[in-house]
């Protein structure tokens, strides 16, 4: 270890033990006498301390950078408590020796500050405490009260709109992570203000308990143990206890105004000093006030000169803020001056192309149309909220975090038009109406509803825009009535999981290793970048989320990669050769594991001769045209029965021709799922719903 570390070390430690030390010293003051000198020495640390906090609190740019004035506010409160324990024992035990009994600090606010006549300091403490408890400490607790009492009340409010940012794009997770953490220390901090403004009004009373202990302790120990007269004990300790009293109430006056500015504080990019400087220092504010200065100054009967120069003062002000205004608007035209030479047909000013006008590396996109706008809402709306719900679900299928989607508003779409992006492509986009609701047949339905006839984005299926008031005739007749925003947030929903390929990239999959890294570090160090490097590991996670395969046992993969690692694969291959490891995650997914997994099957002569047409090398299949549309046709009414019956089915081919085959599917039927015999769990039961081919369709129910 260096000698700087060594010394920063070091000074960790002794600041650490600054504070323990400075509370058992601040609890030692309260039970063991305290030497006169030393009395005076914490005296003046103590001013020294309500100065610091008080500077501190008027150069902040918002409260929360003094997030630790509670505790110091309350550590200096006991503090000044404990001094004035400690100076009440050395007043009452000493206080007939003469006024410096309790050392020079208290002489000295008592003679010089109040000069030496105690009816005089009575009523100067008397304004002290009036304006400490009455004026500033009333009224920051009023306002420590109220902000707790809004900050509370206004926390779920700032949380959704932080995710509605999100949600939008407008910041990342990290972003959003801090911002959160503000708003929960800001409530926190509001909340510990609420109970520290109590400390200063609990304080300013405990001075006048204590000035009142003092002076009546004093005459009847001056009178009964020392023989003094009344009037010389009364004169002796009452001068005592009130420098004692000033000395602690001006500390405590400096902290009650450093409270309230604080709890007053409006969060800025600058210190009060100049936010105040800036926000007063309008010309057209003061040339008013110079001229009624003026023209009391020349009015008779008035002190002219002191008004004529308060005139000549604001006239000076006006003229000094003017100044700064027309030094700015120079300023702003100089810089706007400084632009570069716009070409030749490009639009000048604030109506220039920018790189930002014309690139957009959002992930994901919802584009809307200006009807659509209210669905959204300002601070997020109910598609907002709908919208984190989906990533939430899609993110725990796939086993990655679904990056933010971006909802912006374009004026080139028609009004209740949306368009889903991922990147710059555009995977979909539809219809809906945000003052209707769509309605969907359901098996029992008798009739068709008088609405807008369309078809559901994301199913396909024939469906009606209905009015608010239909909605129970709709429901009565087996319907299915679905809101706007739901509508958008399936849609986006399918395209999520169906092009979640598109959707990982480098920066994610590190995440997810960086994550697994955590519970089993040596596999993580062993096998990435060791055996597989990044990119590769990348390819091979897209490949598999082509297949609709979770990603989320990032263990299983980085060991099935380990004894892969050695083949020379291309990230394809290893994919497929992972799959019989991680299938299991995907059926779990299309039914419970309880139940049979429906299954369509090929029949056995259409299999054999998709497998002779398979093409060595790239992994296709070489079919007729027609054999390709019949085929394609009957697995669709397949799947389309077995959905009709609530079941999701996967389609099962011979292990050699399951690439070729998704490959093949997936174009025209997206959702279909194609597994492998070998894929299959040996202890899962399945069910064979139909058979695509010449022979006829097995019964439902027959099982393997």
């Amino acid at each position: 270890m260096s000698a700087v570390a060594a010394r920063d070390g070091w000074g960790a430690r002794l600041g650490g033990m600054t504070l323990p030390l400075g509370i058992l010293a601040v609890v030692a003051m309260m039970v063991l006498p305290l030497p006169v000198a030393l009395l005076d020495l914490f005296f003046v640390g103590n001013i020294l301390l309500s100065l610091v906090i008080l500077m501190v609190a008027l150069h902040t740019f918002r409260p929360l950078d003094f997030s630790s004035f509670p505790s110091i506010l309350l550590v200096a409160t006991v503090l000044r408590l404990a001094l004035n324990v400690a100076s009440t024992r050395i007043v009452l035990s000493h206080g007939h020796t003469g006024h410096d009994a309790a050392g020079k600090v208290i002489e000295a606010f008592g003679s010089f500050v109040i000069g030496g006549n105690f009816v005089v300091g009575a009523f100067v403490f008397a304004i002290l405490v009036i304006i400490n408890l009455v004026v500033i400490t009333k009224g920051a607790g009023r306002v420590s009260e109220v902000s707790a009492r809004f900050t509370l009340d206004a926390m779920p409010g700032k949380q959704m709109a932080i995710d509605a940012d999100l949600n939008a794009g407008l910041l990342n997770p990290d972003e959003a992570r801090e911002r959160r953490a503000d708003v929960a220390a800001e409530a926190d901090f509001y909340g510990a203000m609420d109970g520290a403004s109590k400390f200063v009004k609990g304080d300013a009373m405990a001075g006048i308990l204590i000035l009142i202990i003092n002076i009546v302790g004093g005459i009847i120990i001056g009178t009964l143990q020392h023989g003094l007269g009344v009037m010389q004990a009364a004169e002796t300790y009452v001068l005592l206890s009130i420098g004692d009293g000033l000395v602690a109430q001006i500390p405590s006056l400096l902290l009650s105004i450093a409270t309230a500015i604080i709890v007053t504080r409006v969060s800025s990019t600058t210190d009060m000093s100049v936010l105040i400087g800036k926000q007063m220092g309008i010309g057209r504010a003061w040339v008013p006030v110079a001229a009624v200065m003026l023209i009391l100054g020349l009015t008779p009967g008035m002190p002219n000169l002191l008004f004529l120069l308060g005139g000549a003062a604001a006239a000076a002000m006006a003229w000094v803020a003017f100044a700064r205004e027309g030094a700015g608007a120079k300023g702003t035209a100089a810089a706007g001056g400084a632009q570069p030479a716009v070409e030749a047909g490009a639009a000048p000013g604030p109506e220039a192309i920018t790189t930002e006008d014309v690139t957009d590396y959002a992930p994901i996109s919802l584009q809307i149309g200006y009807g659509l706008i209210p669905l959204a809402g300002d601070n997020g709306g109910a598609l907002v909220a709908r919208i984190t719900a989906i990533r939430r679900d899609v993110s725990k299928a796939l086993g990655f975090v679904v990056p933010g989607v971006r909802i912006r508003d374009d004026l080139g779409l028609a009004p209740n038009q949306y368009r889903i992006r991922v990147g710059q492509a555009i995977l979909a986009e539809d219809t809906v109406y945000p003052d209707r609701k769509l309605a969907l047949p359901g098996g029992a339905s008798r009739r068709k509803l008088n609405g807008i006839a369309v078809r559901d984005p994301s199913f396909g299926l024939e469906a009606s825009w209905i009015l608010p008031h239909q909605v129970a005739e709709a429901e009565a007749d087996d319907h299915v009535v679905v809101e706007p925003e739901s509508v958008i947030a399936t849609h986006l929903s399918q395209i999520l999981v169906k092009h979640a390929a598109q959707l990982i990239g480098q920066d994610d999959v590190q995440g997810l290793v960086d994550n697994l890294a955590r519970t089993a570090p040596t596999l993580v160090q062993s096998v990435v970048p060791k055996l597989v490097p990044l990119h590769v590991l990348t390819a091979v996670l897209k490949a598999l989320l082509a297949d609709r395969i979770p990603v989320s046992d990032m263990r299983r993969i980085l060991e099935g990669l380990s004894d892969l690692a050695g083949r020379s694969l291309q990230p394809a291959d290893m994919a497929e050769a992972l799959r019989p490891a991680l299938v299991p995650l995907l059926l779990q997914q299309m039914g419970s594991v309880s139940q049979p997994l429906p299954l369509i099957t090929l029949e056995p002569d259409l299999e054999q001769l998709l497998l002779r047409s398979r093409r060595q090398g790239d992994e296709m299949l070489l079919v007729d045209n027609g054999l390709a549309q019949s085929l394609l046709t009957a697995l669709s009414e397949r799947l389309e029965t077995a959905s009709g019956q609530g079941k999701q089915a996967a389609v099962i081919v011979a292990q050699p021709l399951r690439r070729a085959f998704a490959a093949f599917v997936r174009p025209h039927l997206p959702d279909a799922v194609v597994i492998g015999m070998g894929e299959l769990p040996e202890a899962r039961r399945v069910e064979v719903l139909g058979t695509v081919g010449g022979a006829p369709a097995l019964p439902p129910g027959a099982a393997r």
